[in-house]
């Protein structure tokens, strides 16, 4: 691995809380933090906070053809889907899926969940979940086909 320069270079980048962009999903009420979108590391990962009220779902059985996503549960239950079965994930478990993995997230417990999610390399996913955002917003409902071409334009798959 090669370095910039022989002393290294100033070249971190901070954010306080107030700068990160958040979106948050009317039907469910779950807040997604982009902590650090693609846009900000050139690329090389994303990493989002995922807040779920109590019961609040999420996301059903998908692969992603581009990249790889991991999980890390802050607070609360999540139930991770590996590719074979839900999982009960509590605060300081990990899910990693390489890409081509099936796997999927929600929340059925009675208490609010949180976590940690990391993209690699870091596509654009905060565009998806804007787009997510402004389709619970505005009460849209999409067909079976508008939900597919949604889902291919951000390399998401049904695995369902």
């Amino acid at each position: 691995m090669s370095y910039p320069g022989v002393t290294g270079e100033v070249s971190a980048v901070f954010r306080s809380a107030e700068e990160v962009e958040q979106v948050a999903f009317a039907t469910s009420g779950t807040v997604a933090r982009f902590v650090a979108p693609a846009s900000m590391t050139g690329g090389r990962y994303g990493l989002f906070e995922w807040n779920m009220r109590p019961r609040s779902g999420g996301a059903g059985a998908h692969f992603h053809r581009t990249f790889s996503e991991s999980f890390y549960v802050l607070s609360g239950i999540v139930r991770l889907y590996n590719g074979e079965k839900w999982v009960p994930t509590r605060a300081g478990e990990f899910l990693y899926v390489p890409e081509g993995g099936i796997h999927g997230f929600r929340n059925d417990d009675d208490v609010p969940a949180s976590m940690l999610i990391l993209f690699t390399p870091g596509p654009p996913r905060e565009e998806y979940f804007r787009e997510l955002a402004a389709i619970a917003a505005e009460g849209r409902t999409l067909t079976e086909d508008e939900w597919t071409g949604l889902f291919a334009r951000h390399d998401q798959y049904r695995a369902e």
